[in-house]
């Protein structure tokens, strides 16, 4: 991979980052003014609840489509970590190809749900329906994305890093 798509990519995985911080920022200051307008001013308002909703489902499926590296994800180590790496890379491959197909079987269903879901909106903000569920459509693309770019790689010999439970840290 040449440098400047390095540098793209790099740029484009802190963009993602950021919007993840602003969507929990948003997130914790509306439940911030729910608490503030409930118990000091006596005055319990909804919309701050639906908002700290939307944002939680948005946050942790944009997180898992751009934040969250393949290192990271939770996964049962116990085996996986104990096998050489051609092992891990025909684990790997075969992981992909499931994934692949279960979320390519499913699109089609998860894209007509969420157009027919148009006709409802939320109770408080009036956002349709369709605009809140369709960040599972882009999870679902950068999913499908990221797992054919995993099975590429285990095709061509790269195996996936193993794990060493002695070196288990919290990511930072």
């Amino acid at each position: 991979m040449t440098s400047s798509l390095r540098a793209i990519g790099s740029w484009l995985a802190r963009r993602a980052e950021n919007i993840a911080a602003a969507m929990l920022c948003a997130m914790f200051l509306a439940f911030l003014l729910q608490i503030a307008f409930r118990y000091v001013l006596g005055l319990p308002i909804g919309w701050t609840h639906e908002i700290s909703v939307i944002l939680w489902i948005w946050l942790v499926l944009w997180g898992a489509a751009f934040v969250v590296s393949e290192r990271e994800e939770i996964r049962f180590d116990i085996l996986y970590g104990s096998v050489g790496p051609g092992a891990r890379r025909i684990m790997g491959l075969v992981t992909a190809v499931a994934l692949i197909t279960l979320y390519a079987i499913s699109f089609p269903a998860v894209l007509d749900y969420v157009t027919f879901m148009k006709v409802e909106k939320t109770g408080y903000l009036k956002i349709r329906f369709d605009w809140l569920f369709s960040i599972y459509i882009v999870f679902v693309v950068a999913t499908i994305a990221r797992y054919l770019w995993l099975a590429w790689q285990a095709l061509r010999g790269v195996a996936p890093d193993g794990s060493d439970p002695t070196k288990a840290n919290s990511g930072v």
